[in-house]
């Protein structure tokens, strides 16, 4: 079964004195507000669309909200459920979109992953790293050549 998703705008449209009241798609009331929201190609008071989690209003958040099933939601709620910012480049396991990365070129690297993949030891800010053959390498692995086995060198 194939999920659509879909990003739409938000847009605030004038209510016009003479035009006959539209009827909200969220409450089914008459809009009686001098702007109403128009998304999803429906019509809402401004109170009436909100995210399905965190309840924000979307008009007010930024002009985009995104759908998913049957749920409304706002870019981050959206993000944070559904959306995934990559493959570990360490562990090959998927990046939840909002979790905080490390980035080296074109790889992402969960935080805990991001550490020398010879001796294992974590990088702070600050501390020098080198890619070399896509593994990420401290100064000493990568100066001491030891791709090639033969390190005995303990972490620190």
């Amino acid at each position: 079964r194939m999920v659509l998703d879909k990003e739409e705008s938000v847009s605030v449209v004038p209510l016009q004195s003479r035009e006959k009241p539209r009827g909200c798609a969220g409450c089914n009331g008459k809009i009686r507000d001098r702007f109403m929201l128009q998304a999803l190609d429906r019509f809402w008071h401004e109170d009436c669309l909100k995210c399905a989690c965190c309840d924000c209003r979307l008009g007010r958040v930024g002009s985009t909200l995104y759908t998913r099933a049957n749920l409304i939601l706002c870019r981050r709620d959206y993000l944070r459920l559904f959306g995934v910012t990559g493959n570990c480049a360490a562990c090959s396991k998927l990046i939840p979109a909002f979790e905080m990365v490390m980035r080296a070129r074109d790889n992402v690297y969960h935080l805990d992953c991001f550490a020398c993949q010879l001796c294992r030891q974590r990088f702070c800010v600050g501390d020098k790293f080198f890619l070399k053959n896509n593994m990420i390498l401290c100064q000493l692995d990568y100066e001491g050549g030891h791709l090639n086995g033969g390190s005995d060198r303990q972490p620190q």
